[in-house]
């Protein structure tokens, strides 16, 4: 089993930054790619950023490119998202995940952290 730990989220104005982190821990061996996906009152769970520690890369949805950037550390089984430019419609709460697959399908995830409320005012 793996655990998922996020941390990080708040409330913040629009234009404002915050950044999120996940750590795993428990049977992490098994961890191929963290990604982050979120899910707003009402609406279905979408994804926002994902990396793979196999050099498979980094996505992001549209609606966050060049906004968020994602990072993490293989060695601490820890991934990261920076959020600037925040607007009221990245509020949402905000998930991490974890698998031996990656990528923007929420279904190839194995492992999913309780998550973090992201709240963005305008």
């Amino acid at each position: 089993q793996v655990y998922l730990a996020e941390s990080g989220g708040g409330l913040v104005q629009a234009g404002g930054s915050l950044s999120l982190s996940c750590a795993a821990s428990g049977r992490t061996f098994s961890i191929e790619a963290m990604g982050w996906f979120r899910q707003a009152p009402g609406k279905d769970r979408e994804f926002v950023a994902s990396i793979s520690w196999n050099g498979g890369g980094e996505y992001f949805a549209g609606s966050v490119k060049d906004r968020f950037s994602i990072s993490g550390d293989n060695a601490k089984n820890t991934v990261y998202l920076q959020m600037n430019s925040l607007k009221p419609e990245d509020t949402a709460n905000y998930y991490c995940a974890a698998g031996r697959r990656g990528g923007t399908d929420w279904w190839k995830y194995d492992y999913w952290g309780q998550g973090t409320q992201v709240t963005v005012s305008s």
